[in-house]
């Protein structure tokens, strides 16, 4: 009989696609995705990126939760036991340390990004962008991330409402995604029919899915790379400690499949919802990490009942950096637990407060210290790129080598337990071939080697 993880483990197969799916879908997605497929000539830049998704993305997925469930123990743990397993080094638990790193680094900034969500919530429902122009929606955003008092204590709020639910375990989680995703994806169908109603759906459509390789960059590519981890939460633990808590029996081919098609759907149903709005407006589509906040509340401004619909999206926003968030911190949370005899609720206080102590950098950065910067780069900017662009996909890396070459065949058949040889087979070949040099690729041009 195969152990559980002392942390528990999901009731259902439903719980932990909502929750592995909640991890996912999250600010990368609206947030992040949109404005660097505007910065990246959009259409070639969603197609190189639906590619790093299914050559990449989805076989490392396969592989982290594999490794998470064969372990059942924080990553550090359970890369240190599967070595031990596989008659290798020890120094293989640094992949575990890695991940946990950078989810804290990661969740550290994310919190000051989640929270200008939490900002707009009381925005909206206050009635500010009723009638809104561009100019005036951009002073709004101007006007908040220049106050370092007000990012400091929605990122502050948001910490906190991270660790309770953390506090809770993996129960708190599961009650709350049950609604949440639904939810959110319901909001993008509605703004997306208000979209075709703009005047500028088709102008949107072609920039998001019209290919045009000659924008196409070596920095592109990376870029693609970097969000293709960073939106499945690959690389920083936190798949592989939600894969520690999943039953055994569960099919982990299709149940990554599904998390992956669903997170790439949200991320291009944002495009769609966003980019027409961008057009109609006169806006930049590549104008930065505020374009959701500069453009989404004009389009509320102007439409019926805007204000009830865009507080209800900026709530969801909220839930859905929320359960992303959670899974962000959870792996350090549980090494805690595990190695210092710490109970959860003092794991998460210290996890916790050493995040928010990091994140004010990046709450300084958008203000007092926008000045300050290193290699043209502030302080949010290092973490942004030093997290997506080289430790998630070293991460990965790490994580495919030692899937496909180092554990055996029949520990990782056993996992993975594919209805078909053939289906085993070519994740085999994508795990030790192709994921491993895409992503040697991207980080040796991302760190200038090549």
């Amino acid at each position: 009989m195969r152990k559980i993880s002392q942390h528990g483990q999901w009731s259902t197969r439903l719980a932990f696609i909502l929750a592995a799916t909640g991890s996912a879908v999250g600010l990368g997605n609206i947030w992040k995705f949109p404005y660097i497929a505007g910065e990246n000539g959009g259409g070639a830049f969603v197609l190189i990126y639906l590619l790093c998704i299914l050559m990449i993305g989805l076989p490392i997925m396969m592989a982290e939760i594999m490794l998470g469930r064969r372990g059942r123990q924080s990553p550090i743990n359970t890369m240190k036991e599967l070595a031990q397993e596989s008659a290798v080094s020890p120094f293989w638990s640094w992949l575990g340390w890695l991940g946990v790193i950078a989810g804290f680094l990661i969740l550290s900034y994310y919190s000051v990004i989640a929270g200008w969500a939490m900002a707009y919530v009381v925005r909206v429902a206050s009635g500010v962008f009723e009638g809104v122009t561009p100019d005036g929606a951009s002073n709004i955003f101007g006007e908040l991330i220049a106050d370092p008092e007000k990012l400091l204590a929605w990122h502050s709020l948001f910490m906190i409402m991270t660790m309770l639910v953390v506090a809770r375990g993996v129960k708190g989680l599961e009650r709350t995604v049950k609604f949440l995703m639904p939810a959110l994806l319901a909001i993008l169908i509605l703004l997306i029919g208000y979209s075709m109603e703009q005047g500028a759906f088709e102008q949107g459509v072609s920039f998001l899915f019209k290919a045009d390789f000659s924008k196409v960059t070596s920095e592109s590519v990376l870029t693609a790379m970097g969000h293709a981890f960073f939106t499945l939460s690959l690389g920083m633990g936190a798949i592989m400690v939600y894969g520690s808590y999943l039953p055994s029996k569960v099919s982990i081919g299709s149940t990554a499949s599904l998390i992956a098609l669903t997170d790439t759907a949200v991320a291009l149903f944002a495009g769609l919802a966003i980019f027409p709005i961008v057009f109609a407006n006169g806006l930049e589509p590549g104008s930065g990490p505020g374009l959701i906040f500069q453009t989404l509340p004009i389009a509320f401004g102007h439409m019926a009942y805007g204000s009830l619909f865009g507080t209800l999206f900026f709530i969801l926003l909220v839930f859905a950096a929320w359960s992303s968030s959670i899974s962000l911190i959870e792996p350090a949370v549980a090494w805690l637990v595990e190695n210092k005899n710490m109970s959860r609720m003092r794991a998460c206080i210290w996890a916790g407060l050493a995040t928010w102590v990091v994140g004010i950098g990046t709450v300084l950065s958008f203000n007092l210290t926008a000045d300050v910067t290193l290699l043209g780069k502030t302080f949010f900017d290092i973490l942004d790129y030093l997290t997506a662009n080289v430790m998630l996909p070293l991460g990965g890396l790490c994580i495919a080598i030692f899937a496909g070459w180092i554990m055996s065949k029949e520990a990782s058949a056993e996992e993975l337990s594919f209805t078909k040889p053939v289906l085993y087979k070519s994740w085999q070949f994508l795990i030790k071939f192709i994921s491993p040099l895409a992503v040697i690729i991207v980080f040796f041009k991302a760190i200038g080697v090549i």
